[in-house]
């Protein structure tokens, strides 16, 4: 339900990406507003995905789990009256102090493009309020095994972006840009209130009170800290790689957002899929400390070969077929093929660490059910630090070091912080091995999903040689599709039980999935 909810969510919000790109190509206004909007994004990664659910849902499903639900409903009504202060608070200072924070972001932006910046943070703030509010709503839905709504309520935002960009297509680009803004939050609004009602219904009658006497509220006040400052510190790198990019020439910021967009798509899909899910089931986790740890550690590891399925191809995906890849979803009027290109490139320095951070996702997701929120908050800070240092040297020295335009440092920003995102999760897996035992995938498996990738690959690249296909999306779709099919049969023939389960799904290999143990 996770992975329906997201896959639809950014699905639309792919189609609102091509839409965008397709208005404003990688023009300053692109720049001005792809910068802007990572305040509101920020926030709700910040509280969404990161530290509500961290230091919230534990609590809160351990009191569910017990038939505390009385006592949940206090917490989870003190918790969101705690938010809506907080946030109203941040909105307020984030309008006041919006020119400092974009001196911060983006410090390369001058002149016109800079006070566009600035005019579409401010009417983004409130934006990012509600966005918080949707994740306080998320962390009650996703407790109650209700995740399918909580994760394709985006998809009301991005209807009504949409929607804002068709209509206003006519305009010059900085009026289009703060017409998208003010539709963005809009769409925020219809985002938190489609959610409303079954939250109040699993509830209950909740009740807003300030409650900071709770001793709950109090532990989940306790590791939000940690756990917002290692969040923090995980979306400090993308700022970093936006700080770095907005030095670089024209296009580059934009160029970064557009592949992001479709790198977060595995990422998201099923390293957040699978953390989501697995967060409230293994907080309810019971029994002493060896049971506990046996049950984490069979839980991590079925998710880790899941992850590992889905995560290599898409990872060789972006290496040997971006360029193709960014001409499906973006390319026609202002985005050229030559920006497909550009985009590949950034791609493919992102395929380097897209394994590793989807995986932490899932081992961090394990320290959270722990109650511990310090170990991942260590790694996170040490990773922002190597990707500032690393991203530095890769985004501005190294182009002219190789003889590269200097707009390619974009794709040393992507690369460079994959390199950091190997480094933290050495980390959290050598920790949390220490703790509950050896956990991970074993290599023969890589092994084989590499392979099997790799095959495809070929395949497509065949396809994309030999079968003259006519129009670009066509032969996108040829190539893409085969390189799909091929890995996953590939996959099937060496036995690999993740490829059995999914073929049973759809009607095919009944008789192999049934042998096809600890897929779930």
């Amino acid at each position: 339900m996770v992975a329906a909810g997201i896959l639809l969510s950014r699905l639309v919000g792919l189609v609102r990406q091509a839409v965008f790109n397709r208005y404003f190509g990688l023009s300053d206004a692109a720049d001005a507003f792809t910068s802007a909007f990572r305040i509101p994004n920020l926030l709700q990664n910040l509280f969404g995905e990161g530290a509500l659910s961290a230091s919230f849902i534990p609590v809160y499903a351990g009191l569910m789990a017990r038939g505390e639900r009385e006592e949940a409903n206090r917490v989870a009504g003190a918790v969101a009256a705690l938010l809506a202060l907080g946030v109203t608070l941040l909105v307020l200072v984030g309008v006041v102090a919006t020119p400092a924070l974009i001196d911060l972001i983006t410090p390369g932006f001058m002149g016109a493009k800079r006070e566009l910046t600035i005019t579409l943070v401010r009417i983004l703030f409130p934006g990012a309020g509600l966005f918080v509010l949707s994740a306080w709503c998320l962390g009650i839905l996703n407790s109650h095994r209700q995740f399918l709504l909580s994760y394709a309520a985006p998809v009301f935002w991005n209807l009504v972006m949409i929607a804002a960009l068709l209509l206003g297509r006519h305009l010059p680009l900085p009026r289009l840009a703060i017409w998208t803004a003010w539709a963005s939050v809009l769409g925020a609004a219809v985002q938190f209130l489609v959610q409303v009602p079954p939250v109040l219904r699993l509830t209950g009658g909740l009740r807003l009170v300030l409650d900071t006497a709770s001793a709950h509220v109090r532990t989940i006040g306790a590791n939000f800290v940690p756990a917002f400052v290692g969040r923090g510190a995980a979306q400090l790198s993308a700022y970093v790689d936006m700080w770095l990019a907005s030095f670089l020439p024209t296009g580059a910021v934009a160029g970064l957002t557009a592949a992001q967009n479709v790198y977060m798509l595995p990422v998201s899909l099923f390293g957040m899929s699978i953390s989501a899910a697995e967060l409230p089931a293994m907080s309810e986790a019971a029994g002493d400390e060896a049971q506990v740890a046996g049950y984490l550690r069979a839980r991590l590891d079925a998710g880790l070969r899941q992850i590992a399925f889905f995560v290599v191809p898409s990872a060789l995906a972006f290496l040997a077929l971006g360029q193709m890849i960014a001409q499906v979803l973006y390319q026609g009027r202002r985005f050229t093929a030559d920006d497909s290109r550009y985009v590949w490139g950034i791609l493919a320095g992102s395929a380097v660490g897209l394994l590793a951070s989807t995986m932490a996702r899932l081992y961090s997701s394990t320290w959270y059910a722990l109650k511990d929120t310090r170990t991942p908050l260590r790694f996170a800070l040490l990773r922002v630090g190597l990707t500032m240092v690393l991203g530095w040297f890769a985004a501005l020295y190294l182009p002219d070091l190789v003889g590269a335009p200097r707009r390619w440092g974009a794709a040393g920003l992507t690369a460079s912080a994959g390199v950091a995102g190997w480094v933290e999760f050495v980390l959290l897996r050598r920790a949390l091995n220490r703790r509950i035992g050896r956990t991970g995938v074993p290599l023969a498996v890589v092994a084989r999903l590499w392979g099997a990738a790799a095959v495809g690959a070929l395949a497509a690249w065949a396809v994309l040689a030999w079968a003259p296909l006519g129009h670009r999306i066509v032969q996108g779709l040829a190539v893409l599709g085969t390189y799909g099919l091929v890995y996953l049969f590939c996959t099937f023939a060496l036995g690999v039980p993740q490829a059995r389960t999914l073929l049973a799904r759809v009607g095919l290999g009944r008789r192999a999935a049934g042998g096809g143990g600890g897929a779930r």
